[in-house]
């Protein structure tokens, strides 16, 4: 293959010279990753319907409605701060003992979560089995790393076209599942009224539901899912090596699944993985993340904020509607043209616009409200709105991206789960950071005598320092993967 020539003549926009051939999905194991995209999104958005609810029947707030949305924080904070301990030793056991076997225990932790939720009385229960799904739920680092097993640089970026669909899904059915179902004797009395156990645990039936569908998925993966790791360590070994020190290399065992002729190569250990092109992904993105996740915190405050104080009065169906048709707008577009931006333009350039999207939008912020200010929610504020909430579907396909360049920076495939265990403890980083960092600076702006402005110079430093990280890489990630 001829190596990219990528030089400082070469076109922003113009990708480097590519394969000719564009190897074809591999459906009959795509398939299977597509439908483990959901457990993760179907159960959180179960819960999150009933959550603030659930808040107030347990009595923990005393009955200052001021401290339910503390509490929601915390439950969300405590399964991201148990994430962000415990995916990068996942990601990485996963590239010894194989992707299979985490990815069971993953769907196992959920379905587990679901049920001790629905069945705890108390905060502290509620804490616990979040905990508990944050610790053990690896399935978007081995889901990450499965596709990157299962593709190469030539069809991966379609595959991430296809991504979205179990996203929407998830994100459609959870709520659904979970403000429907709560509280059932009290809503379908006919039906549920007789059980003492619903009365007992009014959340339950929708836990429940939700972790059947997820017990689906592990059948499923159980029977069908294909080893994607070559060599494969037993457990115990790994045990043995971690605590007695004996050498576990030499028992690796092939795994019956893979390409006989594939080359053997070895997970690597940390400090060989702390590569230059490891920690360049890992930084770009983290603060890729933490852009996103700033402007989506700040996204529904300021639409519900009054606007002589900076916002845009909007009621909760219209906050709604309007974050629900830029969820499925950012689906079909990545579904449609996410692939062929990438045969196009590269991952590289895509990445920069995306980033670089992130100026616009924060400007757009005082221009709605200006606008709203001078003359009412009217044609011109909702054309910005549209503007704004379309610029970030720019922002959204950074992530794919970001994929591409992780595989590429691995030092080799063997540590494909590792090196995707170090990205993704940064970005849970970045994920717990974001939203109370933004919301922090978005409730100080808004009181007397403080700078109004404050938040939107918040949020554009962190633009910049995504586009100030996003220019370490390369203009396409084949640059990295061809060099070694």
């Amino acid at each position: 293959m001829i190596a990219p020539q990528d030089d400082e003549e070469t076109p922003l926009l113009q990708r480097p010279e590519q394969r000719t051939t564009k190897t074809p999905l591999p459906w009959d194991r795509f398939w299977i990753i597509l439908l483990l995209e959901m457990p993760s999104f179907l159960s959180s958005q179960t819960l999150a319907p009933f959550i603030p609810q659930l808040i107030r029947d347990i009595g923990v707030t005393h009955g200052d409605e001021s401290q339910v949305g503390y509490y929601v924080g915390i439950l969300q904070s405590s399964c991201y701060a148990a994430h962000m301990l415990t995916i990068f030793h996942w990601s990485r056991l996963s590239d010894h003992i194989g992707r299979k076997p985490v990815m069971l225990t993953a769907l196992l932790a959920i379905i587990v979560s679901m049920f001790l939720f629905g069945l705890s009385k108390t905060f502290l229960g509620l804490l616990v089995s979040r905990v508990f799904c944050g610790a053990f739920d690896s399935s978007d680092g081995v889901l990450e790393t499965l596709v990157m097993d299962t593709t190469d640089v030539t069809n991966m970026p379609e595959a991430y076209g296809y991504i979205p669909i179990p996203w929407m899904i998830g994100n459609t059915v959870g709520p659904l599942i979970g403000g429907s179902l709560s509280r059932p004797a009290d809503r379908f009395p006919d039906i549920f009224g007789r059980s003492e156990l619903l009365k007992t645990y009014p959340y339950l039936l929708p836990c429940s539901i939700s972790a059947f569908f997820i017990s689906i998925a592990w059948l499923i993966t159980y029977f069908r899912l294909k080893e994607s790791v070559s060599t494969r360590t037993p457990l115990w070994e790994l045990i043995k090596a971690r605590f007695f020190g004996q050498s576990y290399q030499k028992l690796r065992q092939p795994s019956s699944n893979v390409d006989p002729g594939e080359v053997q190569s070895k997970p690597l250990p940390l400090h060989a993985l702390l590569t230059s092109k490891v920690l360049r992904v890992t930084t770009s993105y983290a603060t890729t993340n933490l852009l996103y996740i700033a402007f989506t915190s700040v996204l529904p405050v300021f639409y519900a904020t009054p606007i002589e104080l900076g916002g845009l009065s909007l009621d909760p169906p219209r906050i709604g509607a309007l974050l629900a048709a830029q969820g499925v707008t950012h689906g079909i577009f990545q579904l449609l043209f996410n692939a062929r931006l990438h045969d196009r333009f590269g991952a590289g350039a895509i990445h920069i616009t995306g980033v670089s999207s992130g100026i616009p939008i924060v400007i757009l912020f005082p221009v709605i409200n200006a606008l709203a200010r001078a003359y009412g929610v009217g044609v011109a504020v909702w054309l910005c709105v549209a503007v704004q909430l379309a610029l970030t579907t720019s922002l959204v396909m950074c992530y794919p991206c970001m994929s591409l360049f992780v595989r590429a920076a691995a030092p080799n495939r063997a540590s494909f789960g590792a090196t995707n265990g170090i990205a993704l403890a940064a970005v849970t980083v970045a994920s717990i950071i974001a939203p109370a960092s933004a919301a922090s600076v978005f409730s100080y702006s808004l009181q007397e005598g403080h700078d109004a402005w404050s938040i939107y110079y918040f949020l554009m430093t962190i633009t910049f320092l995504a586009v100030g990280t996003a220019l370490l890489l390369p203009r396409d990630p084949s640059v990295w993967e061809d060099s070694q």
